[in-house]
């Protein structure tokens, strides 16, 4: 992915022309060996590093910021004084894996931004190692050695510049080695699925053996095509094509979860259980009781009011652990009631996309990407009275 950047993008095959060490490692352009003054009047070397904003998957956009972070001491002045002009903070800054840097700097030019990355990368250069060359004039970004690009296994088809953009690259990696397993693919388990999806997760397997209908284009995020509709394909088929113009490691499992099956769930990390029968919830809970996966139960119900001139009902997000199975079968409903309410097909695709939102940001709380400071094992949100509440074991 690297190289075909530097092969598309003119300003970086500048920077690498004119003899500049970089590198485009998670979503961020490294520059290496830049010569600074240090407070001994020494010089050393560090490393810049730069956001990342593309205008289309290969081709890079103008800076999105005029900052940069830094890998190395401070850089000072040739008399060994603070470089001031462009201190902005200095602390520990955990961009990505491997990527650790102790300073942000910002130097704005007149106009406010800079026009493109190499603008950016030598002015900073200048500014850096400037100071540098009063004490060794030989001093110079400039080494012309080249740097292989590292191969990164991104299940992902471009670079993630969203969680570079944000700094969050680390933490986005927290979901890489999880193997997640969705059990219905109807309203809540597509958005769920689509929050998911673009998340860094290795592997994502759906199954739902129901076909894709109409009805579902208006349950579904996004547009569905008519021409995908007279296709005659299942759910999962059409997700797992959609998806895959992002990324990689959806697979489609055209197959209902039953008795004979339910322990392929076994072996994932965690199971969004999205099915709409009761009894596939119990059978699911049941049959992972004694193992070690998380399952994470989704369940909504709406009703009309009385009068019939409104809707009122709830939403759930109810977690199972193996210190709360028992628990959580208690909170599940089996059969009847729960089967009535989705028979009555009062479905909204705003509260399937609730209910998804709060089933996938409790995945990520126990994955470490938010903070956790309620260990509760159910959620609820009620629409009448605009309330969320959660339940936590005593």
């Amino acid at each position: 992915m690297s190289r075909l950047l530097i092969s598309r993008n003119p300003e970086l095959q500048r920077l690498i022309n004119e003899g500049f060490e970089i590198e485009i490692r998670s979503g961020y352009l490294l520059v290496h060996s830049v010569p600074y003054a240090t407070s001994n009047k020494q010089v050393a070397h560090g490393v810049i590093v730069s956001e990342l904003t593309m205008a289309t998957p290969d081709v890079l956009g103008r800076p999105s910021t005029h900052q940069v972070h830094f890998i190395g001491e401070h850089p000072c002045k040739a008399d060994g004084t603070d470089l001031v002009q462009i201190r902005c903070q200095s602390t520990e800054f955990k961009l990505a894996e491997g990527i650790t840097a102790q300073h942000h700097f910002s130097n704005k030019p007149k106009c406010g931004y800079y026009e493109n990355y190499y603008e950016k990368i030598t002015s900073y250069v200048r500014v850096i190692s400037g100071q540098a060359k009063a004490l060794d004039p030989s001093a110079d970004a400039r080494t012309f050695r080249t740097r292989e690009p590292i191969e990164e296994n991104s299940v992902f088809l471009y670079q993630d510049t969203a969680s570079s953009r944000a700094g969050i690259q680390r933490l986005a990696a927290r979901f890489c080695q999880q193997r997640i397993a969705f059990v219905g693919l109807g309203g809540t388990g597509s958005y769920a699925l689509d929050l998911v999806a673009k998340t860094h997760a290795a592997e994502i397997h759906l199954f739902d053996a129901d076909m894709l209908r109409p009805h579902n284009a208006f349950r579904f995020p996004g547009a569905i095509s008519r021409e995908i509709l007279d296709r005659g394909i299942t759910k999962v088929k059409y997700l797992s094509e959609h998806y895959a113009t992002m990324r990689r490691g959806i697979v489609p499992h055209e197959v209902m979860i039953h008795v004979d099956n339910v322990m392929e769930l076994a072996r994932f990390d965690y199971v969004f259980l999205c099915a709409d029968r009761g009894e596939v919830r119990h059978l699911v809970l049941r049959a992972l009781a004694d193992t070690g996966v998380t399952v994470i139960d989704v369940g909504m119900g709406l009703n009309l009011s009385h009068d019939q001139e409104s809707i009122w009902g709830t939403c759930r997000v109810t977690v199972s652990t193996p210190s709360t199975r028992d628990i959580a079968l208690t909170r599940i409903p089996k059969v009847d009631r729960d089967e009535e309410l989705y028979a009555s097909n009062i479905q909204v695709a705003d509260f399937n996309c609730l209910n998804a939102a709060l089933a996938v940001a409790k995945w990520k709380r126990m994955s470490g990407f938010y903070l956790n400071d309620h260990d509760e094992y159910e959620t609820t949100f009620s629409v009448n009275l605009n309330q969320l509440s959660r339940l936590e074991q005593q």
